[in-house]
């Protein structure tokens, strides 16, 4: 069954204090992982399960060198609920943020370190999405982009073009992935990124060779004697292969 795309990953200053930012944001609960690693996730959930991507925040001593290339859209229901999301996260520590996005019918802000995000306005496509609609990563070629990762975590493609793909679990639950087609190379460290946990049974060796097989790369972020292994996609995103649940 290979790999399930679990987590997203925030490196931070304080991982307690981010993470109860964005467990308010999301209306989800916060937990401790352990020493400088809060989990922000639906209430009663088990993890993993496809109807959500938690995330985990990790305090780091230098998250400030990035490259935002990776960011969250949040989903509303309504101008209204749009609105009051917009300013409830401002009143916890958001700020506007301008990354050039111009005359748009979304947000942009950033979270009380910087992270960049979109609150998007209504639509669709995102109505049964939870909070989060869709992990965005920005890229040279989505559709490239789409094919490692659709052979990486067996996800389906809903839509592609030069422009954009997007992706969701074959069960067609939880947030979107997608790729957007953007100017500008992945030359640093990234602060936000994905992880992979293997099903059950499954050979985290064998993953990361299959992975490598797709165009994949092993990557040094200083990482150490870890037991998940640190990989790059093709256009160089960093994500890690985590070990068995």
């Amino acid at each position: 069954m290979g790999l399930q795309l679990v987590q997203v990953n925030f490196k931070a200053r304080d991982d307690s204090a981010l993470g109860r930012f964005w467990a308010e944001a999301l209306g989800w609960d916060v937990s401790s992982e352990g020493p400088c690693v809060t989990r922000v996730a639906p209430v009663g959930f088990v993890w993993p399960d496809p109807s959500a991507v938690s995330v985990d925040v990790v305090t780091v001593q230098d998250p400030a060198t990035v490259r935002y290339r990776t960011h969250l859209d949040l989903a509303t229901s309504s101008p209204a609920h749009q609105a009051e999301l917009v300013a409830r996260l401002k009143e916890l520590g958001a700020t506007p943020a301008d990354v050039g996005q111009g005359d748009v019918p979304w947000t942009v802000l950033a979270d009380p370190e910087g992270n960049v995000f979109c609150v998007l306005e209504p639509r669709e496509i995102y109505r049964d999405t939870g909070p989060i609609a869709a992990v965005v990563v920005d890229c040279a070629d989505p559709r490239a982009m789409a094919g490692f990762w659709r052979e990486a975590i067996g996800w389906t493609v809903h839509e592609v073009s030069d422009d954009l793909a997007r992706l969701r679990s074959a069960k067609g639950v939880g947030p979107y992935l997608e790729f957007l087609r953007a100017s500008g190379g992945g030359t640093v460290w990234h602060r936000v990124h994905l992880d992979l946990l293997p099903y059950p049974g499954e050979d985290q060796a064998a993953e990361v060779a299959r992975l490598e097989a797709l165009g994949a790369t092993l990557a040094d972020i200083g990482q150490g004697d870890v037991p998940w292994k640190v990989l790059a996609d093709p256009e160089g995103n960093e994500f890690c292969v985590l070990g068995p649940a």
